[in-house]
Formats: structure tokens, C-alpha cells, sequence
């Protein structure tokens, strides 16, 4: 018997298109025909390309079999496997195929049934069901292992490439090309299953199944990573949680891997105050060097940037209302990376395009700080995967555990320290005094030493500017953790610290205790302890 071999080039004959996203589809099926390409189809598509005067054969022609229980069952068939798994280089399957009837099929064009986009609009436990696709994934896994001979597109994205393909080679496309497709679409299958166990494992609450996977869409190459040695790259996961993924860039260079991840903490930590008003936060090496609230936005950016201006510069600033031109024109004083913000107006954009290197990104609102997805890390061998950090705490939970209970304008700045500290890399103290934060101490062995280097900070600030005594004098502390020794409760108290939040639970919160009411202070426990290493 005679037959091709596979050589690296491979004419497309006959085209199977089968997809739920029908962008760009018509134009492709047109330039298809015009190349003399076969076109079969199912369903919707069908349908469309025949409306729109294309000639096309359904699939139930192949396979002799009609689409059935509500298009369950359409394209798991020998005729359609067949003529994408077929070996045309081997004479047993020449022989099959030609014994069947089975015709050979060199293009498969698959998108998936919508599931991530079902899920993410909150749809029901059924409808999210009906949307797994079955015989799309079997279809791209098939044709995508036999890529020496079956040209595999799984995103209209593609679809441009290939016609230039087509056109180049006359009529047919590239073996590497058809691998780089084929990588995409085993890329794309896993990413799909990753989507579905991990939507059935949240159905289930099923907090560790057996396996895990993690999958993401490339947003875009990076230019390298923490250091200019490290490739890099972001992936959004789908889940369209706002923030970095899904903010608009109005200007400034491609962010980098540190901006992204540095933007991602500082727009997470302002999202805590939405709906509390006007609120700034400045990050810096992912940890709040400043953060304010204020009667306007203008005034909670100065006194987030009032905590530390050394660390502010070239940092990365949040808000949690849209930009105004009153701030915009206080923030471009200094050097500043990037400023996210849910939304900008006109004003404040033109007074930033003068400052061709400040990334301003906008996204349609706030994160949600009550919902927290899964927070995950490689380890050798590995990976660590925990809920969100989700912080519930209201001044109903917290209870007073010293003679002195706070008094009102006390319990406001602990109740906001608390959440400043969620967001500090252990070990966490934060200084806050009417509702700004005055010294940030973060990543420290010694809790202790993170409380004298806050305080530190807070007197190098009240020399620059001109304050006549450390702003920690009449302030609050939060501690992510337990004081397990009240050196640290001391050197808070030092530091003219006049009460304290912190989670309790030491061997040694008595002691504690003791020493917080001899220094007359007030303190309280929340039982709940925010860690973040």
C-alpha cells in the first residue's frame, strides 16, 4: 500500500470545527474554504456557517449517528476519533480506516464549553454541571497527540497564525507549529479539569482532596523575575477577583514581576476599608510602609505617606476610591512606581501622563476582602495550600482582658491596626494613632525587635517632620501574634503606646496581662492570630 509520510510540512484536507466561542469563526471557516478545506461541524456552529452560504457537512453524516440527549453525545465516535488518531504513516491503520470508512481529519478546531465563565457568574450547582464539556477534551487530547499529522486550535487567538500557515506552505502547516498548538491544547485541557475539581472541591467543601492541580492563562511574559537572572511570567487563574489581573494600564513601562506582586498586597490590604471612606496604602517590598484614611483621598495618602517617606519613595500606592487630580498632583511630589485605584478621572490621568515611568492601572471596584480563594506555595517536592487569610473580626469579638478597657477613639485605631497587621510579614507590629499607621516594624525574628524598629521609625519621621515628640506617644499597637513575654507589651509602652490588640493564647498572657495593667494600659484578645511569612 501506498500512503504519504509524515514529513514536517502537512496539507489540510478536511476541517472539524466544533466551538462555543464563535469569535473570529466565520472569517476562519471563509479563508478555510477559499483554500479548498473541507469543513464538517456540529450543532451551533453548523448551523452558522451554513446560514452565513458555507458549504459544510454535519458530523452526524460521519458518524451516522444524530447529536442526541441534548448534545451529550455528538462526537464520541470511532469516525471521528478515528480520523484524527490515525497513524498516515501505518499501513494497519490505512487499512482500518479505509475498512471502516473512516476518513482522516487534519484540522481540529475545539473550544471548550464556557464552564470558568459559568462558574464565575455564580451560576447554579446544575447549570455548572451541563457546561463540563466531554467530547471537546476528547477530541483535542486525540487530535493533539497526533500532531505529526493533525493541526489541533483550541483558542480563536490562533487563528490568524494558522491561516498564515496555510498560506505559506500552500495549504498545509509546519510540524513545529502543530507542537506548539499541541502544547496549547494539553495546556488547555488540564487547565479546564483543574477548573472543574477545583469548582467541585469548593461544592464539596472538600478542603484536601486527594489531588490538587493549578492552572493559569498566560497574561503576559515577563521581562525576568524577583532578579533580572530569573525568567518570568504572570498567569491570571480565571477567577476574575479584582486587582492586577483585571485592571486597565493607562500608562507607564510593562509592569514588572515585583510591581505585580507588590501592587497585588497593597490594593488586597486597602480593599480592608472599603466602604469605611477615604483610604491609602503604600507598599513597599510587599510590606505597608504607610497607610492612612482620611477625609479625602488627598488627606489619607499624606498620612499614609507621613508613616515612612523614606520607604514610600518609588513604592507602590493603593487607594480604595477612584483617583482625583487633588491627589494626583500630591502623589507625582515623589517617585512612584505604580498607583492602582477602582477607577481615575480625566483630571488626575492627564496630571500622570506627564510622568512617562508611573504605571497607573484602574479596575472596576475592590477585591473582595471577605473572600480569600486559595493561597498557595511551592516547597521542595511540593506545594502548601491553605484558605485565604480572611479577617471577620468586629469589636464584638475582641475581649478586654485588662483593668482598663479602651476607650472609643482607642478601639477605632485598634480595630484598624488589626488590619494593617494582617498584611505585615511577620513578626508584625503596627503603631496607629487616629487612623493612620505611625510605625511599621515587619519580618523580624523577635517580635521585640519589630517593636523598637516601628518605633524607631515613628521618631526618624517626627524629626523630618518637625513633630515635637514621636507620633507613637497617645498611639495603639497591633501584634499579628501573641506578646509571648511582655518585653515587647513594654517596649510598646515605651514608645508611649497607651493600647494593644494582639491574639492571646501565650503560656504567659497572665504575665502579660499583668504587666499591660501596672503600665496602665488597655489590651485586648481577638483568639484569631495573622501570621503572613
Amino acid at each position: 500500500m501506498t500512503h504519504p509520510v509524515a514529513t514536517d510540512h502537512v496539507y489540510v484536507g478536511r476541517a472539524l470545527i466544533s466551538v462555543s466561542d464563535k469569535t473570529g469563526l466565520l472569517d476562519l471557516a471563509r479563508a478555510l474554504s477559499a483554500l479548498g478545506v473541507e469543513l464538517v461541524s456540529t450543532g451551533g456552529t453548523s448551523s452558522m456557517l451554513r446560514t452565513a452560504g458555507l458549504a459544510v457537512r454535519d458530523v452526524s453524516e460521519i458518524t451516522g449517528f444524530p447529536e442526541m440527549m441534548d448534545g451529550r453525545v455528538k462526537t464520541l465516535h470511532p469516525n471521528v476519533h478515528g480520523g484524527l488518531l490515525a497513524l498516515r504513516d501505518d499501513d494497519e491503520h490505512l487499512l482500518a480506516m479505509a475498512a471502516h470508512g473512516i476518513d482522516p481529519i487534519d484540522l481540529l478546531i475545539v473550544n471548550l464549553y464556557p464552564f470558568e465563565e459559568t462558574v464565575a457568574k455564580g451560576a447554579d450547582h446544575a447549570t455548572c454541571i451541563e457546561n463540563i464539556d466531554i467530547g471537546g477534551p476528547a477530541m483535542i487530547r486525540a487530535a493533539a497527540k497526533n500532531h505529526r499529522f493533525v493541526t489541533v486550535v483550541t483558542d480563536p487567538c490562533d487563528y490568524t497564525q494558522l491561516l498564515d500557515q496555510l498560506k505559506a506552505n500552500d495549504g498545509a502547516t509546519t510540524l513545529v507549529f502543530r507542537q506548539k498548538l499541541a502544547l496549547t491544547a494539553y495546556s488547555r485541557t488540564a487547565a479546564y479539569d483543574t477548573a472543574v475539581s477545583t469548582w467541585l472541591a469548593g461544592e464539596l467543601q472538600e478542603t484536601a482532596p486527594r489531588y490538587r492541580s493549578f492552572a493559569g492563562k498566560l497574561a503576559q511574559p515577563l521581562r525576568y523575575g524577583e532578579n533580572p537572572h530569573q525568567g518570568a511570567a504572570f498567569y491570571t487563574d480565571g477567577s476574575r477577583r479584582e486587582g492586577v489581573s483585571t485592571a486597565k494600564q493607562w500608562q507607564g513601562k510593562e509592569l514588572s514581576y515585583n510591581n505585580i506582586n507588590d501592587t497585588d498586597a497593597a490594593f488586597e490590604l486597602v480593599a480592608e476599608f472599603a466602604g469605611q471612606g477615604p483610604a491609602c496604602a503604600i507598599i513597599k517590598h510587599a510590606n505597608p510602609c504607610g497607610v492612612g484614611k482620611g477625609a479625602s483621598l488627598l488627606e489619607a495618602y499624606k498620612r499614609a505617606y507621613h508613616c515612612d517617606q523614606t520607604s514610600a519613595f518609588g513604592g507602590i500606592v493603593a487607594l480604595n476610591q477612584p483617583l482625583d487630580a487633588a491627589t494626583a498632583e500630591e502623589i507625582v511630589k515623589i517617585f512612584t512606581e505604580v498607583v492602582i485605584a477602582p477607577g481615575a478621572s480625566d483630571e488626575a490621568k492627564a496630571i500622570f501622563a506627564a510622568k512617562k515611568n508611573l504605571r497607573l492601572l484602574t479596575t472596576a471596584g475592590l477585591p473582595d476582602a471577605k473572600k480569600g480563594g486559595l493561597a498557595f506555595r511551592q516547597v521542595a517536592g511540593g506545594f502548601l495550600v491553605q484558605d485565604g487569610d480572611v479577617d471577620s473580626i468586629t469589636a464584638a469579638d475582641l475581649k478586654v482582658v485588662t483593668k482598663r478597657a479602651p476607650s472609643e477613639a482607642e478601639l477605632a485605631d485598634l480595630l484598624f491596626a488589626w488590619k494593617v497587621a494582617k498584611h505585615v510579614k511577620s513578626n508584625a507590629i503596627v503603631y496607629v494613632k487616629d487612623g493612620a499607621t505611625v510605625g511599621v516594624g515587619a519580618g523580624q525574628m523577635s517580635r521585640v525587635d519589630s517593636t523598637r524598629i516601628a518605633a524607631r521609625k515613628a521618631q526618624d519621621m517626627a524629626e523630618v517632620l518637625g513633630l515635637a515628640q514621636s507620633p507613637t506617644i497617645g498611639s495603639v499597637v497591633a501584634s499579628d501574634a501573641f506578646f509571648p513575654f511582655p518585653d515587647g507589651l513594654l517596649t510598646a509602652a515605651e514608645a508611649g503606646a497607651t493600647a494593644l490588640i494582639q491574639p492571646g493564647g501565650s503560656m504567659n498572657d497572665a504575665a502579660v496581662i499583668e504587666a499591660a495593667d501596672k503600665a496602665g494600659l488597655a489590651m485586648v484578645f481577638t483568639g484569631q492570630r495573622h501570621f503572613r511569612h
